[in-house]
C-alpha cells in the first residue's frame, strides 16, 4: 500500500521548501553584512523542517486518534484520509472494517436482547449461582416463584425447603430430580435441573425448578379414567353376549317345546365365560399392576369353539370358521387368553361388515416348538403405515372406536411372553397373528 499523489507532491514540496531555505541560509553566511537575512533564512529553514515533519507524521497521529476512538468503543468516527494525510487505501480500508464492525456489534446486540427477553420470558423458572453474587433470581418466572425471598444465599432459600436449599448450596451435582417445594398453596412436587457452565473464567451454576404438581395431578386423573376406560369396554366385551346368551336360553325354556339340552349349553357357557370376567376384573384391581398371568394347561379346540359361540351371538349372519390342530393343547391363562381373542374377534367382525361374504376365521396351529394363533378377517386390512400405532393406547381408526382394545390385547400377550403384529391376509383383509413357545 503506497502513498498517494497529493501526499507525494506535498512531501517534494517541503523538501524542495527545505533545501532552497538551506542554500540561502549557506549563501547568507558567506555573505557579510546580512546578519538580518541569516536569521531570516534560519527561520524559513526551521519553518521548512517542522512543516516537513508535520506532514510526515500527520497520518500517524489521525491513525493513532482513530485507533484510540475504537478502544472507547466509537465505531461513528472515521478514518480521515483528507489534506494529504496519506495512505488513502489503508483509510478506505479500515473504515469499510469498521464499518463491518459497527454492523456485527449491532447484529450482537440485537441478539442479545433477544437472548436476554427469551431468557427472562421463559415459562421454567431460572437461577444462577456464581461466587460473586450468590443466587440470582434470573428470569420471571424464578421471581414469581420465589417472590418474597431477597436473599442471595443457598440458606436464604431453605423457607422453601430444606432439601432445595441443600441443592442449591451443592456444587457438584448436575442433572435432575423430583423435589418438594414449600410454596404459598402448599407443598409441590417439582423438577430440579442443575447444570455448571463457565462464564469468563468463572464457574457458574444454572438451576431450572419446574413445578409439575399440577400436572402429576391431571396425569393420575387421566390415568384413572383411562382404567375405567379400559375396565367399561373389557365388561361391556364380555357381558353383550352373556346377556343374549340368557335372553336365548330363557326362550329355550319357554312353553311345551323347551330345548333343554341347548339351553343347558347356553347357561354352561354363560357361567364360564362370567367366571372369566370376575378372574379378569380381579386381575386389575390393582391399579399399577399388570395383569397378573396364571399359567395351565388347556384344549385348544373346546376354548375356541366357545370363543366362536360368544360371537356368533352377536354376529348370526358372519361367516366365521376355526382350524385347531388336532389334540393341540395351550399353556396360558384361559380366561386372559379369551379376553384378548374376543377382542380380535369382535374387531374383525366388525371391520368385515354387515355383508352377506364377511368372513372370520381363528385357527390355532403348532409348529415344533411354536403355537400361531390368527384372527383373520376379509376387510379392508390395516394399512402399512398403521400397523404400529394400533397397540397404542385410545388410537383408534374407526369414529366410534376407543382405542383401548388392542392395547389391552398386546398388554396380554406381551404377559404371556408372546408376541402379536398385523399383517395382509391372503386375499385381502388383516391377519392379527400371536406367536408364543409351544409348551
Amino acid at each position: 500500500m503506497g502513498f498517494d499523489r497529493r501526499f507525494t507532491l506535498v512531501l517534494i514540496a517541503w523538501i524542495a521548501a527545505i533545501f532552497g531555505a538551506l542554500l540561502g541560509f549557506s549563501l547568507a553566511l558567506e555573505t557579510p553584512g546580512l546578519a538580518a537575512v541569516r536569521i531570516v533564512a534560519g527561520l524559513l529553514v526551521a519553518g521548512a523542517g517542522a512543516g516537513l515533519w508535520r506532514h510526515v507524521t500527520r497520518t500517524n497521529r489521525t491513525l493513532a486518534r482513530f485507533i484510540e476512538a475504537q478502544q472507547h468503543g466509537d465505531f461513528a468516527t472515521r478514518f480521515d484520509a483528507r489534506g494529504g494525510a496519506g495512505f488513502a487505501a489503508l483509510g478506505v480500508a479500515l473504515n469499510g472494517a469498521i464499518e463491518r464492525l459497527r454492523r456485527e456489534r449491532e447484529t450482537g446486540l440485537q441478539e442479545l436482547r433477544f437472548l436476554e427477553a427469551l431468557v427472562d420470558d421463559l415459562p421454567v423458572a431460572l437461577l444462577t449461582i456464581d461466587d460473586p453474587h450468590g443466587v440470582r433470581l434470573a428470569n420471571k418466572a424464578a421471581r414469581r416463584l420465589f417472590a418474597g425471598c431477597e436473599g442471595v444465599r443457598p440458606d436464604d432459600f431453605a423457607i422453601f425447603g430444606a432439601t432445595f436449599a441443600a441443592r442449591l448450596a451443592d456444587t457438584t451435582r448436575d442433572g435432575a430430580e423430583l423435589v418438594i417445594l414449600r410454596l404459598p398453596g402448599g407443598p409441590h412436587r417439582a423438577i430440579l435441573r442443575a447444570a455448571t457452565l463457565v462464564r469468563l473464567g468463572a464457574r457458574v451454576r444454572a438451576i431450572t425448578v419446574e413445578p409439575v404438581q399440577g400436572t402429576l395431578d391431571a396425569v393420575e386423573i387421566a390415568a384413572q379414567t383411562d382404567l375405567v376406560r379400559v375396565l367399561t369396554h373389557e365388561i361391556l366385551n364380555s357381558l353383550t353376549p352373556v346377556t343374549s346368551l340368557s335372553a336365548t336360553a330363557a326362550a329355550m325354556l319357554e312353553g311345551d317345546t323347551a330345548d333343554v339340552t341347548a339351553a343347558r349349553e347356553a347357561v354352561a357357557t354363560m357361567a364360564r365365560r362370567t367366571a372369566g370376567l370376575h378372574s379378569f376384573i380381579n386381575s386389575y384391581r390393582a391399579v399399577s399392576a399388570a395383569p397378573e398371568v396364571r399359567l395351565q394347561h388347556f384344549a385348544a379346540a373346546p376354548f375356541a369353539e366357545e370363543l366362536a359361540r360368544l360371537i356368533r351371538v352377536d354376529w348370526p349372519d358372519l361367516t366365521l370358521s376355526t382350524s385347531i390342530d388336532d389334540g393341540l393343547l395351550l399353556r396360558a391363562d384361559p380366561d386372559l387368553l379369551a379376553q384378548a381373542l374376543i377382542n380380535l374377534l369382535r374387531n374383525a367382525a366388525q371391520a368385515a361388515g354387515p355383508r352377506p361374504d364377511a368372513q372370520v376365521m381363528l385357527s390355532i396351529t403348532a409348529r415344533e416348538d411354536a403355537v400361531t394363533i390368527l384372527v383373520e378377517d376379509n376387510g379392508p386390512g390395516v394399512p402399512e403405515a398403521l400397523r404400529r400405532d394400533v397397540f397404542l393406547p385410545f388410537f383408534s381408526t374407526r369414529s366410534d372406536g376407543n382405542g383401548v382394545g388392542l392395547n389391552l390385547v398386546r398388554q396380554i400377550v406381551v404377559a404371556h411372553g408372546w408376541s402379536i403384529d398385523v399383517v395382509d391376509r391372503a386375499g385381502g383383509g388383516a391377519c392379527f397373528r400371536i406367536a408364543g413357545d409351544r409348551p
